[in-house]
């Protein structure tokens, strides 16, 4: 009985011993400053032509609201991050959005930015958010991002630069402020 006792008891020590080590491992603070990064950059928004970068995906069975409107649909898009209006491709934005307007043309975007060249090559981050596409000026949530960005967040402020009221192609100027690690 005693013999057993003494197993019992070693057995819950070795137990609490790896239960203070598992949570000493986790426990330990991040040191890292939290930085700040504005990147600005155009992004082609391609609806037309033989190599579109939108591409409808799902719609509705039923039409809601006006035609102008398009609620409901969803798209699926890789558009070319430019430096600057027709400057060099630095990356590409991959994602979906819907259209989410019965009454005012709006998409809620969920896209990752990635960047293919320069200083933050292999990194991205990823927006969220509602777009209200008819207003000049805009704003969208950062929630995440990796590489150089991990654990962004922040905002992006959009301006459309052109838009072909036949085609529906687009450049979007993006000007992002990333709170990150």
């Amino acid at each position: 009985m005693a013999r057993n006792l003494t197993l019992f008891v070693a057995l819950i020590c070795s137990f609490a011993a790896l239960a203070v080590s598992h949570e000493e491992y986790y426990s330990r603070p991040c040191s890292k400053k939290e930085k700040v990064t504005r990147l600005h950059f155009f992004l082609y928004d391609i609806v037309s032509g033989p190599d579109p970068t939108v591409l409808r995906v799902a719609q509705p069975d039923v039409t809601v609201g006006p035609a102008e409107t398009p609620f409901g649909q969803v798209f699926a898009t890789e558009d070319a991050i430019r430096d600057r209006v027709g400057g060099k491709v630095i990356g590409n934005a991959q994602g979906l959005y819907v259209s989410t307007g019965k009454k005012e043309l709006s998409l809620v975007l969920a896209m990752d930015f990635g960047f293919t060249s320069g200083p933050y090559k292999g990194s991205s981050f990823g927006v969220f958010s509602r777009n209200p596409i008819t207003y000049d000026k805009r704003e969208v949530a950062v929630v995440g991002g990796r590489g150089k960005f991990r654990l962004a967040r922040g905002y992006a402020l959009l301006d459309t630069y052109f838009f072909n009221h036949t085609n529906g192609d687009a450049i979007i100027e993006y000007n992002v402020t990333l709170f990150h690690y």
